[in-house]
């Protein structure tokens, strides 16, 4: 069996992703992961706290490379976005350049470049989505995916500005976001579009209920390690996206 080591870049109030990357991959019937965190300080999802976590990457960084990971995930969706169209293909660049220098070949992914990623995987081209953000950040993260060519129909903001209690907010809050949206001719639905918002109980229910495919940063970044590691793409009970790779049954 394989194994994979993967590095997670994380603010330092996330308790989210460390939860629920390992929760998805470690599904996969094909090879074995284990994760390790280097933190940014941060605690509230503002504009001021996000670029000072930023300034906090060369660091986290050095720290990972000594533990020679496979595939390195930055897991703040947000910092990148917020920062303007294109940011996360520059920051990833950055990340390996670094990595090469110490001479270390980890392949590198973003929360964000995930997204993008996952939302293409799916063929999505018009797309509704979920943010725990306030509403000035949100419309980055919408202007963003715009710019990566998506048309985003619909969204909501549930404005919780304290990241810690991001990770706190209840499923059936996030439910009642998504059944609000208007999702007619809606390619696919980011349930939540940040790796701090809990929502892997929720991919595959809200997509059997809404019928339409469902993902989530944290399942996206999933698929992106997966496909950073030359896996298959075949993991049960976390949405279409997850099932890319598995086999269509014969008519």
């Amino acid at each position: 069996m394989n194994h994979v080591r993967i590095g997670l870049v994380v603010p330092s109030s996330n308790v989210t992703v460390e939860t629920e990357m390992p929760a998805i991959l470690n599904r996969h019937p094909q090879a074995s992961f284990s994760f390790h965190a280097s933190r940014m300080r941060m605690a509230k999802v503002s504009p001021e706290q996000l670029a000072a976590m930023n300034a906090q990457r060369e660091r986290c960084i050095l720290e990972l490379g000594d533990a020679s990971p496979d595939v390195i995930l930055y897991a703040c969706l947000v910092a990148l976005m917020s920062v303007g169209p294109g940011e996360h293909q520059r920051v990833e660049g950055l990340v390996a350049e670094q990595l090469a220098t110490g001479g270390a070949d980890a392949r590198v992914r973003s929360s964000a470049g995930a997204l993008v990623e996952g939302l293409r995987a799916l063929s999505a081209r018009r797309i509704a989505l979920v943010t725990p953000y306030m509403k000035p950040l949100a419309q980055k993260v919408v202007t963003y995916l715009e710019a990566e060519g998506f048309e985003v129909s619909d969204w909501r903001a549930l404005e919780v500005e304290d990241n810690r209690e991001v990770g706190c907010i209840p499923g059936d809050r996030v439910m009642e976001a998504a059944r609000s949206l208007d999702l007619a001719d809606v390619d696919a639905l980011v349930i939540s579009a940040c790796v701090q918002m809990p929502s892997l109980p929720l991919v595959e229910a809200a997509e059997q209920e809404l019928g339409v495919p469902v993902l989530s940063a944290a399942t996206a970044g999933a698929y992106s390690i997966l496909r950073a590691a030359g896996l298959p793409v075949d993991i049960p009970g976390a949405g279409s996206l997850l099932r890319a790779d598995s086999l269509q049954p014969t008519t």
